[in-house]
């Protein structure tokens, strides 16, 4: 008998599947696609300390194998989001984590307080990695000093709740950001979040996206996600002890399954629910296959198990 419970940093997970921030609401969104109870956490989209109308439109467009998106952290605000979205949240009946963002560490600070005081909630994953807004998010992701610095301030609020830390891939090295996430006190990290990149109309000459640069997700982002993840795992996370988040193209059971070889303990699907909400199931029963045909009972059995080819 296959067992897919996970544990993140002391948090229980009936399956290691979640949802990328952003990419399902506040839960109720999916309601008549998805029974989110049957995955083993949820991630909402991003929340800041006040109410975001986000970029101008457009602000979404399809490339091949992907999407940008340049959302802009649109979102409604803290005060709205604990009186009308944690009821919600709270029927569930799974863990749930928040995702965070904002332009200053005490904005950060002010939403992980609060977010404290909310029984639904059981984890804050930072947001310091969006490529999409013209101040904050980025400017901490991409910066040790600065990651340093915010993950700091917000774990010294958390104590309920779990921090993740969610990573930007748009740096020179993914490891050394991720070593001072856990420096300062990330308890999870999550990776990868989207690449900045630019789709242009040739026939105006000018970017689609209203925004001009957004953010790449989807399939053809998934081999680097995956690559960055083992980096992280082999040089950071696994001696740390600290478990990894992993996203970034998943789709199908195989995808999820190379982000675990390569060190993830759980794995997030985002871009993928846009086209097939209810082929995250089949990837939890492709896990359990896959566990099953490998004489494995738990997932963690392959977590971090990717042996790399010898070099002349």
């Amino acid at each position: 008998m296959v067992d897919l419970r996970v544990n993140l940093a002391g948090v229980e997970m009936a399956n290691p599947l979640l949802t990328a921030s952003g990419t399902c609401g506040y839960a109720d969104e999916y309601a008549d696609l998805l029974d989110l109870r049957a995955l083993g956490a949820f991630t909402t989209k991003s929340i800041t300390l006040a109410s975001r109308i986000g970029n101008e439109y457009p602000r979404v467009v399809e490339t091949r194998a992907g999407m940008l998106n340049a959302i802009g952290l649109a979102n409604i605000g803290l005060d709205r989001f604990v009186a009308d979205k944690a009821p919600l949240l709270e029927k569930l009946g799974i863990p749930v984590f928040v995702n965070v963002a904002g332009v200053t560490v005490e904005d950060y600070v002010a939403v992980a307080s609060r977010l404290e005081q909310v029984e639904a909630v059981r984890g804050i994953e930072l947001n310091i990695s969006c490529p999409n807004v013209k101040a904050g998010g980025i400017q901490f992701g991409t910066d040790p000093v600065q990651v340093c610095k915010v993950v700091s301030a917000v774990r010294n609020v958390c104590r309920k709740n779990v921090l993740i830390v969610k990573l930007s891939p748009n740096v020179t090295d993914i490891a050394v950001t991720a070593r001072a996430a856990v420096e300062a006190g990330a308890q999870i990290l999550s990776m990868i979040n989207t690449f900045t990149a630019m789709a242009i109309d040739i026939e105006t000459r000018k970017p689609i996206l209203a925004n001009n640069t957004g953010g790449l997700s989807g399939p053809a982002i998934r081999p680097i996600a995956v690559q960055m993840v083992h980096r992280v795992y082999s040089q950071v996370a696994k001696a740390a002890g600290v478990p990894i988040i992993g996203m970034g193209g998943i789709q199908f059971a195989h995808d999820a399954i190379e982000f675990l070889l390569a060190g993830a303990s759980a794995v997030a699907v985002g871009t993928a629910l846009f086209v097939d909400p209810g082929g995250v199931l089949a990837i939890k029963d492709g896990i359990a296959e896959y566990l099953t045909r490998h004489g494995h009972s738990r997932v963690s059995d392959i977590v971090g198990t990717l042996e790399l080819n010898g070099r002349a």
